[in-house]
């Protein structure tokens, strides 16, 4: 039983203990952009002139599986691939997982786009029988990994919604053909939408059980990953139905306070897991605030103080902050500023 597994099995068992929270990285950003996702390469006085090349982000990638923290990375099917070629995952105890799916909203990286503006359209690149029957790795034909993440988003418009809901059905069909398990990732919607902006969090939790409440345990999700809405919404969610295993995601990069108060509110509140794309690639040091994600997580830390040792690890290592240690202390992201740790 891999880690992710016996994390999951003492979660619904209601064994939890903290530290059986789940800590995954998203290193899909190039699923939803283009030269961007790799992140700049920072130079030693902190300043950057280009983004990191393809092998240079897979490479701190590696440096990530090898550190042994994160229980799931998350990547796009063509980075997996050339992962499992370097033999990244040989021996790991880290769940590797594929963006099943890159729906029109997931396109806000791209430089000079306007996709955002209008309802979030579903679509598929990954092919799920070539993730199940790899062409690469030691042995072909095995799968790459069994685990995906397939996202939707809602935007309370009849048409818009429906196509979405139809094509996370197909999706469902194949992988349950392929055995290829998943996690639901369900966005706020990307548009205006006529729903009062104090609702959005319900509206999203009500989405959730819906769409989920017409399939059957063999074609369900092994766990959630939503934005963090808030305290309310959260604990509304993760209490309603102990079998769903709620996970929030990072969103933007945000400040370090940003990064441990979410997952300190996230675990507090009824999150069992964290799934960060930006907070952990755009981080100055992401090893060390990986490092500080899993103390937070477990208790043995707060979040002011994880941020103060992130920034004393900094200096050590002679390392450019890129912002002071007074404006990395403040919590800027809406959502956290009500349930703020002391």
């Amino acid at each position: 039983m891999s880690r992710l597994e016996s994390k999951l099995a003492n979660i619904r068992a209601g064994r939890y203990r903290r530290s059986d929270f789940i800590i995954a990285d998203a290193k899909d950003g190039d699923m939803g952009s283009g030269v961007t996702y790799a992140a700049p390469k920072r130079d030693a006085d902190g300043s950057w002139s280009r983004y990191r090349t393809r092998q240079e982000f897979l490479e701190g990638i590696r440096a990530i599986v090898e550190q042994d923290i994160v229980d799931i990375m998350l990547t796009s099917v063509s980075n997996l691939e050339r992962l499992v070629e370097m033999g990244v995952f040989v021996g790991s105890a880290v769940k590797p997982a594929i963006r099943a799916n890159d729906a029109t909203d997931c396109w806000g990286g791209v430089r000079g786009q306007t996709y955002g503006k209008t309802p979030s359209r579903p679509f598929r690149t990954a092919d799920l029988g070539r993730v199940m029957q790899a062409v690469v790795g030691p042995t072909p034909g095995e799968p790459l990994t069994d685990l995906g993440l397939y996202s939707v988003t809602f935007n309370n418009d009849v048409e818009s919604d429906l196509r979405s809901l139809e094509e996370f059905a197909a999706f469902r069909d194949e992988a349950a053909h392929w055995r290829l398990r998943y996690f639901y990732e369900v966005f706020n919607p990307n548009v205006a939408c006529g729903v009062d902006p104090e609702l959005i969090p319900h509206y999203v939790n009500d989405c959730i059980i819906r769409s989920l409440s017409g399939v059957s345990i063999a074609d369900r999700p092994l766990f959630l990953k939503i934005p963090y809405n808030g305290a309310k919404a959260l604990e509304e969610l993760a209490s309603f139905d102990p079998s769903l295993v709620v996970g929030v995601l990072g969103g933007g990069a945000g400040t370090a306070r940003d990064t441990f108060e979410l997952i300190y509110q996230a675990e507090r509140y009824g999150g069992r897991l964290a799934l960060f794309g930006r907070k952990i690639n755009l981080a100055e040091a992401p090893l060390e605030i990986i490092r500080l994600m899993r103390e937070v997580a477990d208790g043995t830390i707060l979040p002011a103080e994880a941020v103060r040792t992130y920034h004393a690890k900094l200096k050590d290592a002679g390392i450019p902050s890129i912002r002071s240690l007074e404006d990395d202390l403040a919590v800027t992201e809406a959502p956290l500023k009500p349930a703020a740790s002391g």
